[in-house]
Formats: C-alpha cells, structure tokens, sequence
C-alpha cells in the first residue's frame, strides 16, 4: 500500500483512538449508565393501587459510576434524592465488581492515549520494530477493545444480577419498599459499547495497511518448478 494512504489509515485509527479516550472520560463522569423507574410497592399495596393510580407510586432512577439521582414517589408527590456510591452505599453494593468497572474504565482511557499517541508516530515517524510497530498496534488496540467488553460484562451483572437499582433504591428505607419498575441502560454504557468496536475496527485498519497479524508467521516459498526439476 502506498505511503500516503498508510498515513491516512494511521491517522484515521489514531484519531479514533483519542475520540474513544476522550468519550470513555466523559462517560466516566456521567450519571447515565442507567435509567429506570422504581415502584413503592409498599405504597401501592396499602391503597390497592392500579392502573392510572399505579402512576402515583412509581419514581425515577438515573445513576452512573459515582453517583446519580432517585426520585421517591409513594403517592404524595416526588422527593428527589442526591446519593453518591462513595461512601454512601459501599455497604450495600458489590463494591470488588464496581471499583473493578472504574478501575478497567481508568485502563481503557490510558491505553486508548498510548493507542492514539503510536498511531500518530506510526503515520508521521519512523516507527520501531516492536511496540512502535504492527506488534505494538495491534497489542494496544487489543487491550483496549477487551477492557470496553470486561466493563460491560462486569457492569451489567452489577445491574441485572446483584440487582443494583433495588439496593439503591431501598438505601436507608425503613417503612417502604421499592421494586424496580423498568430499567435500561443509558447512553454512557453504550458509549463503551461503540468505544470497543472503535478499537477492534483500528485492528482491521492495521490490517488493511498491509501489516500482517501479530505471530502469523510468513507462508514459505514455493517449491522447485517443473522446468528446474527437468535439468536435473
């Protein structure tokens, strides 16, 4: 491939590289990993409540990594609540699984930079033979992509498994009870979800700048031909 067009694809995949870095940052910091709704089952039970009186008992949820926002809503309008993971609810969550998410987030941006940064050097340097290389590209734009999917795994069964919305829901409720109603996950997760892909189509760039895959080794020459084979 010529020269120019490998440098277009190296500064495709680098920017790219910063882009997921800067996103991942911001989704960090976000509170929209997760929006869903939470009943007062408590509430709704006392008065029988169904149907459009259902409405009255059911509030809002939105959290991220840090910290988000509950609305308490048992009939007498809403109460919206402030909480923050740290130290707030360190007792009641799986807090090995969530430190375990912020930690492979604070991995994916650093490795996301050092991606960006050899693309960059790769498209307007000399690069080396390792880990300024094909090596090196593909190395970091493999951890980066695993990173992505380890923090959606690790997230997700945070949320659906541990039931992460109820324990948040019922922090520091005696009288009432809240079930969740309904729950997505919101923009910041897939933010992750596109950074990943982002970094394994980086992967399918050094590829098609003409770089072989890392320990594939080169196929051997072919054998003696026939007319060379005649003068022996």
């Amino acid at each position: 491939m010529p020269a120019q067009q490998k440098k277009l694809l190296f500064c495709t995949a680098g920017l790219l590289s910063l882009a997921c870095a800067l996103g991942t940052a911001a989704a960090v910091g976000s509170q929209l990993w997760v929006r869903g709704s939470i009943l007062c089952s408590t509430g709704a039970l006392l008065v029988n409540a169904s149907g459009p009186e259902l409405h009255k008992f059911i509030g809002d949820i939105q959290y991220g990594l840090f910290s988000g926002q509950r609305v308490r809503q048992c009939g007498l309008g809403g109460r919206p609540l402030q909480f923050s993971f740290f130290p707030d609810l360190l007792r009641i969550i799986p807090a090995s699984i969530h430190v375990s998410v912020i930690l492979f987030c604070t991995v994916l941006i650093v490795f996301a930079l050092v991606g960006a940064g050899f693309f960059m050097f790769n498209a307007f340097g000399s690069p080396y033979e390792t880990l300024h290389g094909p090596v090196g590209l593909y190395l970091w734009s493999f951890i980066s992509c695993s990173c992505g999917c380890l923090i959606m795994i690790l997230f997700s069964s945070e949320v659906k498994i541990h039931h992460l919305s109820e324990k948040i829901a019922n922090f520091k409720e005696g009288t009432f009870t809240f079930k969740t109603h309904s729950e997505q996950f919101a923009n910041s997760f897939w933010t992750i979800l596109v950074c990943s892909l982002v970094h394994f189509l980086n992967a399918l760039l050094i590829r098609f700048a003409g770089f072989e895959f890392p320990f594939s080794k080169p196929k051997e020459s072919g054998t003696i031909t026939g007319a060379v084979d005649l003068m022996y």
